[in-house]
């Protein structure tokens, strides 16, 4: 791919073998790129929600509101351990979602004590073009990858998350 780039995880790791020669730094420059790559990505990622008004956490809702197929309902708890949440903090997230006309609660028809969150005909056009600007934004941030080297990227991650995500 051409000459490495110096970066700001250089700077920090210089600054260590300076000061600590005895140490192999190769890991903590690897995972200091992976945690800066999550924060750069983040930010471009978060500004396609919010030119639709909404935050990532609100994404993630009316996404798994999308996914989950016709009739495109979910109970709040299957919601909140799907996105790993709180009640509470889906509860914010519904409230939200519904005063911005993007959901509703309605009854549970096998329950009537239940409430189900159903994305409204706003919500599902909502969803549909935004997910379509959310792959482009991010086809176009990795556009800078061969394939060759995206799916080495991705066979790569995939060994390293499952093994953290084992311990």
């Amino acid at each position: 791919m051409g000459e490495k780039k110096s970066d700001a995880v250089d700077s920090i790791t210089a600054q260590w073998q300076r000061e600590r020669p005895d140490l192999n730094l190769e890991a903590m420059a690897i995972i200091g790129r992976l945690g800066r790559l999550s924060i750069v990505a983040g930010r471009q990622i978060e500004e396609v929600f919010g030119a639709h008004g909404l935050q990532r956490g609100e994404f993630d809702v009316v996404a798994a509101l999308r996914r989950s197929g016709e009739p495109y309902e979910l109970n709040p708890s299957v919601l909140a351990d799907t996105l790993m949440l709180s009640r509470a903090g889906m509860t914010g997230r519904l409230d939200r979602l519904e005063k911005a006309g993007l959901v509703r609660r309605i009854a549970d028809a096998g329950d009537r004590r239940a409430v189900r969150v159903a994305l409204t005909d706003r919500g599902l056009d909502l969803i549909d073009q935004l997910i379509t600007e959310h792959v482009e934004n991010e086809t176009r941030m990795l556009s800078v990858l061969s394939a060759q080297d995206r799916r080495a990227l991705d066979r790569i991650t995939r060994v390293l998350l499952a093994q953290l995500e084992s311990r």
